[in-house]
């Protein structure tokens, strides 16, 4: 079987599951009062069940299972345990809502021991202003901050409707399209089973009325930690002498790809530590509470955020066939 019917038959496998799952996982939310209550800092007025994330998850975990069977080498059992472990932290979350320390001391671990096991990690810059291999006492600080910041920064703009799914429908879809044309099968597998099972979800929030669900923090932290693999593997494409030849930039690819929520995350922490407020204290200076500010509805919000990421990203790309080196790369996402 080739790989273009592989990634079919997972990406309907996905989409199936989650969409048969989903009501399930409604009525236990309902039936449990699990949701999310509306105040002052929220947008949405009445209570909305706050469990999408473990549909979502259902969706993946079917998707991956499969691949182990089909696809050769798809060995990608620490990466499910990790998976796993960030959707139950995000949904304990979501009930109890822990300290943010708690849950900052629980992310450096469970990033740590994937990149311990898998030795998936930034080493390397390959020429990027200069800079080729980096030691261990810089590559594993820099990417436990990267990996953690990228977790709370898509659990962070989890705020308006279709936003969070959107973008990660949007990001699976880059980064499986980099993976496919350079014949990386699993990571290729992985970002289309994620995108596919986003799709069901995505529609249920953005036009369900009886059946709306936010995803919530176990399934943002979830996704947050996906995207986090998913940097620590396009990082290590540029082994790849066909790349390489090419002057393709992959950190500035994955900066155009997370743009969109790592900058504005890292804008809004340093705003509130400039107010000596913590960074972790919520308030509504999101770029969406923006948007929405301006008269924008949920869906035209999460729409113009995405537009904008997107545009970013097609910036990159001309920027790359039209053979700009890696350093103007950079600096022109940056």
């Amino acid at each position: 079987m080739g790989m273009p019917q592989i990634l079919i038959i997972l990406s309907l496998l996905s989409l199936i599951v989650t969409t048969v799952v989903y009501p399930f996982v409604l009525r236990y939310a309902l039936h449990h009062n699990i949701v999310d209550n509306p105040d002052a800092r929220k947008l949405h007025r009445m209570p909305v069940p706050i469990m999408g994330g473990v549909a979502v998850y259902a969706g993946v975990f079917a998707g991956c299972f499969v691949m182990s069977l089909l696809v050769s080498g798809a060995s990608i059992r620490w990466s499910l345990m990790a998976m796993t472990t960030m959707l139950v932290l995000g949904v304990w979350d979501d009930i109890k809502n822990l300290p943010a320390i708690l849950r900052l001391i629980v992310q450096f671990g469970i990033v740590g021991a994937y990149m311990g096991f898998t030795g998936h990690f930034v080493d390397n810059f390959y020429g990027l202003f200069d800079i080729h291999e980096i030691s261990l006492w810089v590559g594993i600080p820099l990417s436990l901050v990267a990996g953690v910041g990228t977790i709370n920064a898509i659990n962070m703009i989890d705020g308006v409707d279709g936003y969070s799914s959107g973008y990660g429908i949007m990001a699976c879809a880059s980064f499986g399209a980099l993976f496919i044309a350079v014949h990386q099968s699993v990571w290729a597998c992985l970002a289309v089973i994620v995108a596919s099972a986003l799709i069901p979800f995505f529609f249920h929030n953005v036009f369900g009325k009886k059946s709306k669900m936010f995803i919530g923090d176990g399934g943002t932290m979830m996704l947050g930690f996906l995207m986090t693999i998913f940097e620590f593997g396009v990082i290590s494409l540029n082994r790849c002498p066909e790349l390489e030849s090419r002057g393709f930039g992959l950190i500035a690819f994955t900066l155009a790809v997370l743009c969109i929520p790592v900058f504005d995350t890292l804008r809004v922490m340093t705003a509130r530590m400039a107010r000596r407020r913590s960074p972790f204290k919520p308030d509504k200076s999101h770029l969406h509470h923006l948007f929405i500010d301006m008269g924008f509805s949920h869906l035209g919000a999460a729409v113009s955020i995405l537009s904008m990421n997107f545009t970013i990203t097609l910036v990159w790309l001309l920027l790359w066939l039209c053979g700009a080196s890696i350093n103007v790369q950079t600096i022109v996402v940056l």
